[in-house]
C-alpha cells in the first residue's frame, strides 16, 4: 500500500467491550500513512477499504493527527503532526503489551474502569481493541474535549487502574497517544459520527 508505514489489524471484545469474551463481528484497522493524501487514497480508492465496506454491517473511520505521544508500539514511536487543540474533540489511544505474570491483576481492574468509561460525560466513542487476546490490548476513545478526557482519566476506577499498573509493572511496552480528529465518516453502534 503506497505511503503505508505502519499498521495493525485489531480484534475486539464482545460488543466492543473490555471483557475476555472476543467479538466475532467487530474488528479494527489502525494504519499510519506518510500523509493525508495517501490515507484518503486508501480509504476511498483501495480494494481493501472497499472490501471492508462491502462486508460490514456498519463501517466507521476517523482520520487523526497525533499531538502528544508517550511510549511505543512494537518498538515504533509516533511522530507528532498537530498542535494541541484549544477546544473541540480529541481522540486517545492507550495500548499495552501486558506482562503474563501481571495479566490477572490487570484484568481485575478492567470492569470498574469500563463501567466508569461508559458513563463518563463527554465520551463520544469507546472501544476495546487488541492485537491478541489477554496480553496485547488497547482502548480507543473520542471525547468532546481534553477536559472531558482528563476528568475521566485522572479520577476513580481509571486512576486506580493506572496506579495498580505502575505498582505491579503490568506492561512490557505501552503507548499513550492523543490525537486531533480531522475527518470522520460512517456510523458506530447505530450512531452517525461523521
Amino acid at each position: 500500500m503506497p505511503g503505508l508505514s505502519f499498521f495493525k489489524v485489531l480484534g475486539s471484545g464482545h460488543e466492543a467491550g473490555f471483557g475476555l469474551r472476543p467479538s466475532a463481528s467487530r474488528q479494527g484497522l489502525f494504519a499510519l500513512f506518510d500523509d493525508d493524501a495517501r490515507a484518503a487514497d486508501f480509504l476511498h480508492r483501495s480494494e481493501l477499504a472497499a472490501a471492508y465496506r462491502r462486508h460490514a454491517a456498519e463501517f466507521f473511520c476517523v482520520r487523526l493527527r497525533a499531538y502528544a505521544a508517550r511510549g511505543s508500539w512494537a518498538g515504533r514511536r509516533f511522530a507528532l503532526g498537530a498542535a494541541p487543540p484549544v477546544q473541540g474533540p480529541i481522540a486517545a489511544l492507550t495500548r499495552a503489551a501486558i506482562r503474563p505474570a501481571a495479566a490477572l491483576d490487570f484484568w481485575r481492574h478492567a470492569p470498574p474502569s469500563e463501567r466508569a468509561l461508559e458513563a463518563a460525560a463527554g465520551c463520544r466513542l469507546v472501544t476495546a481493541i487488541g492485537e491478541a487476546p489477554l496480553l496485547r490490548q488497547a482502548t480507543f476513545t473520542v471525547w468532546d474535549s481534553t477536559e472531558a478526557m482528563d476528568r475521566y482519566a485522572r479520577t476513580g476506577a481509571h486512576l486506580e487502574a493506572i496506579r495498580a499498573a505502575q505498582r505491579g509493572r503490568h506492561f512490557a511496552e505501552s503507548l499513550f497517544v492523543r490525537f486531533v480528529p480531522y475527518a470522520a465518516e460512517g456510523a458506530w453502534k447505530g450512531r452517525s459520527l461523521g
